[in-house]
């Protein structure tokens, strides 16, 4: 997996205590601590709530978690499956997991929490009613009730408007409407029950809209109507921190960086607003909490705690924190007698976090693997140092995973490092992989039958240790996970979760094969070893009416984490056929068919995805002419191994290197999706392509978005949003007689059948007379769109512009995409097939 530089965000990140190496431990400036125990002293609670990952408003959630102090959450419904990835090749539910922890990163410099429903970001939507038949609105619902349930705001703040449905993206629509629902849901014990053995209900105060002129469209007539909105100056500035709020926001926006929001910071006085919807009227309409008590007077006996801890706020000592350490612990044993279970878990936490930070405190249990499998032992390098003058004790420590608690009854001596090794096993038959992806899920929504992991951003770490401590005479039990720390030359330290795999993992190469007729094909299937001296078998389950041989392979890997190659040959029907071959190994009488997927990039923290090891397998009956094919990357996408699967030699094209001369040997050259928004060379190299165009080559661009891109099409061309979301929507055809929809291949109506997600985007809106538009489409209600496949003649060539989705398609072996992408390839060739005849 390729690695993508921050470099240019470096500088602002280390500024906030973000490392390029996003596992790395916080450990906590005096500034920060002080923040810390601000936020202690807060018991206020905000929740944001919209519908993908870069649709929260950084400005606000850090401005209300770092000005205000509350606790602060952002509530996505979906984890963004269903967008584009601008640093890498994952879609689907592997961009989802990227943009989980992308998400984590952007909450880690704003200062807020983040959460999800079960809902699946299935791409673009026009309608809020499109929406909520898609996903099941009764279990996303649920999940928005759960969210409020368990983290218990005070004010709820919607992202977008739930009043005006079909003006924007209907998931943004649906995350409001569902909000306002469970507003009042949330607080009746009539609804969800279920829920209550786990939580309790809960009744919002307040419910906002975060609004602003771009839902008005009209800045006149919204500066005349937010006289009566509560307004924020999100500009304000932070001394401790040395950034403004507005700066903090863009740097936590740019941790969304599959999505190519890298950014640069903005400062000065900025003004959000907040609508009120409904709830307690405001007292102070400029604060979102008024009438609403923050104070530690809110709790029964939280008056005893506050006078400890206001008193250190106001007193703090930034040259030596420890000296407030008899004082926490004074607090921290009053905060271990709260009666209100909900406040004492949260106050305790952060009030662990903040004596650890003051008195130097660092644990840490590093296994000597980033892996493991299931009920082996480990060995754990366990790493205590007391950096200040208050005595402290590590009476013991407790493993999680096997309860099993190790006396150890040291006296941690000022700033002397103690290091030891122990051995744990991991009781567990629970791989750590993404929760949600644990069971089959469907177009709409994940499957999570346990309701206590619902909402959760990533799943909790099965491999922790508590350290066992006695600060100032009072004990203490603070648990970390078990992590793997190590170092490399050219990186120094690195910090890896530590994962508990299977035993064996087999992988297929591509997700789909392709069978372009009835010729046998080698497959090749990785075994990979999660330890050490592994044998058994792999065996390939494939589909009624093929073959495959041998009926299976023997294997044996002495080494842990490598890797064997085992090679089937797989004979497809001699007719069209589809269907699911899946790979299963056994080994010592256990059966093993996941796929591990390891997903490596410097912003975020290392994961290790679990999918089942299977693919696509698609005998389809199709032609071509023309095989050497250069291809531009773009944003990403798997489209050159998809044509490679099918008989086409692929060249992957560095821009740089384009000339006058190297462009003529290829049979066709094609663009990949948004490769003029992200690929900023190509502008200074369109004068070659077109000139290729013109000798006689075929020029294929895939979509580009509209925004502030330009082509650099032959004519007149230009791109719109316009896209047509429902796959199933009918495709009509306008040129039956084009060679595009003959040669060589003959498109029917049946070819747009099976396709997934959507049939297209960001459809030109408005070209000249030389283009020929060859197809139209339209969502349900909304006009005939004609721009989906635009074919000019230029020179001798042919300049093709297409925004169909067959960056999804192909992926997805939709046979008819095959076809029809192959047409376009051989556009013009026409003759050149009849003269080799």
């Amino acid at each position: 997996m390729k690695k993508y530089s921050l470099l240019t965000l470096l500088f602002l990140l280390i500024s906030v205590s973000v490392s390029v190496f996003a596992q790395k431990p916080k450990k906590l400036t005096s500034n920060q601590i002080y923040e810390k125990i601000q936020k202690l002293n807060f018991l206020g609670t905000a929740l944001y709530v919209a519908a993908h990952p870069d649709d929260e408003n950084t400005r606000l959630i850090a401005y209300l978690a770092n000005h205000v102090k509350a606790r602060t959450g952002y509530l996505s419904l979906t984890r963004g499956d269903g967008g584009q990835n601008l640093i890498g090749s994952e879609i689907r539910e592997l961009l989802g997991v990227i943009r989980t922890q992308e998400l984590l990163a952007a909450r880690n410099v704003d200062g807020g929490e983040q959460f999800f429903t079960r809902a699946n970001d299935f791409g673009y939507s026009k309608h809020p009613d499109e929406t909520l038949k898609i996903w099941n609105k009764k279990q996303v619902l649920s999940d928005v009730v759960w969210a409020i349930r368990t983290f218990k705001p005070d004010v709820i703040i919607n992202r977008f408007n739930h009043r005006t449905p079909g003006t924007t993206h209907g998931h943004h629509t649906s995350s409001a409407m569902l909000s306002v629902e469970a507003f009042d849901l949330a607080g009746d014990n009539t609804k969800y029950k279920d829920q209550l053995k786990y939580t309790s209900s809960w009744q919002p105060k307040r419910l906002f809209h975060n609004t602003s002129s771009w839902f008005y469209r009209d800045k006149k007539k919204f500066e005349e109507i937010a006289k009566d909105f509560t307004k924020f100056n999100i500009g304000v500035f932070y001394p401790l921190k040395g950034l403004s709020n507005n700066e903090l926001a863009s740097i936590a926006s740019s941790q969304h960086l599959c999505q190519g929001f890298g950014r640069l910071t903005t400062r000065g006085a900025q003004t959000e607003y907040a609508e009120f919807l409904k709830g307690e009227p405001l007292k102070d309409k400029n604060d979102i909490f008024s009438g609403i008590n923050t104070t530690w007077n809110r709790l029964e006996n939280g008056g005893e705690i506050g006078n400890i801890l206001y008193e250190i706020e106001h007193n703090f000592d930034f040259v030596n924190p420890s000296k407030h350490l008899p004082k926490l612990m004074e607090a921290y044993q009053k905060i271990q007698l709260l009666k209100d279970n909900h406040w004492r878990v949260i106050k305790e936490k952060q009030i662990k976090e903040i004596i650890m930070a003051c008195a130097g405190l660092y644990l840490e249990a590093s296994a000597v693997s980033s892996s493991a499998t299931p009920n082996s032992k480990i060995d754990v390098n366990f790493e205590v140092l007391n950096r200040s003058d208050v005595n402290i004790e590590l009476t013991s420590i407790t493993s999680s995973i096997d309860k099993k608690t190790i006396t150890k009854e040291l006296n941690l001596t000022s700033n002397k490092r103690i290091n030891f090794k122990e051995t744990i096993t991991l009781k567990t038959n629970y791989f750590s992989a993404p929760y949600w992806l644990k069971n089959n899920w469907s177009l709409g929504m994940y499957t999570v039958k346990n309701q206590l992991l619902i909402g959760k951003p990533e799943t909790p770490r099965p491999a922790k240790i508590s350290f066992n401590l006695i600060i100032d005479e009072t004990p203490i039990s603070i648990t970390k996970n078990v992590i793997r720390r190590y170092a490399e030359r050219d990186k120094g330290e690195i910090y890896e979760p530590f994962e508990i795999l299977p035993k064996v993992t087999t992988k297929l190469k591509n997700k789909v094969l392709i069978f372009s007729d009835d010729t046998p094909q080698k497959i090749q299937v990785e075994v990979r070893a999660g330890t050490q001296n592994v044998s058994g078998k792999v065996s390939l389950n494939v589909p009624t009416s093929w073959d495959v041989s041998p009926a299976a392979i023997n294997f044996t890997i002495e080494q842990k984490n490598d890797k064997q190659m085992v090679e089937f040959i797989v004979t497809p029907p001699k007719n069209q056929s589809e269907g699911k071959l899946k790979v299963i190994a056994t080994s010592n009488g256990k059966t093993y068919t996941k796929e591990l997927v390891e997903i490596n990039y410097n912003h975020i923290p290392k994961q290790s995805v679990l999918l089942n090891s299977e693919a696509k397998v698609v005998r389809l009956n199709i032609k071509k002419v023309g095989n050497y094919i250069g291809y531009i990357k773009g944003a990403g996408d798997a489209v050159p191994e998809n044509l490679r699967q099918i008989g086409y030699t692929v060249v992957e094209i560095n821009p740089s290197e384009i000339n006058a001369e190297n462009l003529q040997k290829y049979d066709a050259i094609v663009l990949g999706i948004r490769a003029y928004n992200v690929v900023k060379e190509l502008k200074f190299k369109q004068k070659f392509l077109l000139n290729y165009v013109k000798q006689g080559g075929n020029l294929i661009v895939q979509y580009n978005t509209s925004r502030r891109v330009d082509v650099g099409a032959p004519y007149d061309l230009t791109l719109s949003r316009d896209r047509v979301t429902d796959e199933f929507a009918e495709v009509r055809i306008l040129e039956k007689n084009h060679a595009v929809l003959n040669f060589p291949n003959k498109i029917t109506q049946d070819d747009f059948k099976g396709w997934v997600q959507e049939r297209g985007l960001y459809f030109p809106d408005k070209w000249s007379s030389e283009y020929t538009p060859i197809l139209s489409m339209n969502d349900k209600g909304e006009t005939a769109k004609k721009g989906s496949l635009l074919i000019a003649k230029y020179g001798k060539g042919n300049y093709i512009y297409t925004g169909l989705s067959f960056f999804r398609e192909l992926p997805a072996g939709v046979s008819g995409a095959y076809k029809l992408f192959a047409n376009i390839l051989s556009v013009g060739k026409e003759k050149i097939d009849t003269k080799n005849k």
